[in-house]
């Protein structure tokens, strides 16, 4: 599966306008909502923020919560990517000694980081329930959406905590 060429330039303008209009939290649940509703092969969509060693989740849209709301950057694919800085895509999960198991119908991963002066302070994580779901179209899009959440990301690590 790919982004479409035709949907990327409406999608980031979509996301710019969240981001515009929304703040922290808010501007990144939006985000999440609106990436999982137009691309149906992003069946989850999480944004975590970078809070030392640890990645916290701060906003998601799927079927379900998953129970890794906390995730040390030492362990998992989402860890790897903050630790290297770099976009990490899995074609199949259970092949990947680094995956951490969030639902049986996961199959594929991409995890996309956050950048701020150069710094992890976030990242995208997606799954997916097909293998090999993601690939150098997703990558692209994702990398662009994830410039464009720097602010929003900042912005939550301020923000008071959900209740």
């Amino acid at each position: 599966m790919t982004v479409p060429p035709r949907a990327v330039a409406p999608s980031l303008l979509q996301v710019d306008a969240v981001v515009t209009r929304l703040h922290g939290r808010p501007a990144l649940a939006e985000v999440c909502r609106f990436l999982r509703e137009s691309f149906r092969h992003y069946r989850w969509v999480g944004v975590y923020r970078r809070e030392g060693d640890t990645l916290v989740l701060d906003a998601w849209d799927g079927p379900a919560a998953t129970e890794h709301t906390r995730i040390p950057i030492d362990r998992g694919i989402c860890g790897r990517a903050a630790r290297d800085g770099v976009t990490v895509i899995v074609d199949d999960v259970r092949t990947s000694p680094d995956y951490l198991a969030c639902f049986l119908e996961t199959r594929s991963e991409i995890v996309v980081p956050v950048r701020d002066q150069g710094r992890v302070i976030g990242e995208i994580d997606i799954d997916g329930n097909a293998v090999g779901a993601y690939d150098a179209s997703d990558r692209e899009f994702l990398e662009a959406v994830a410039e464009k959440l720097t602010r929003a990301v900042a912005e939550s690590a301020v923000a008071p905590p959900r209740d």
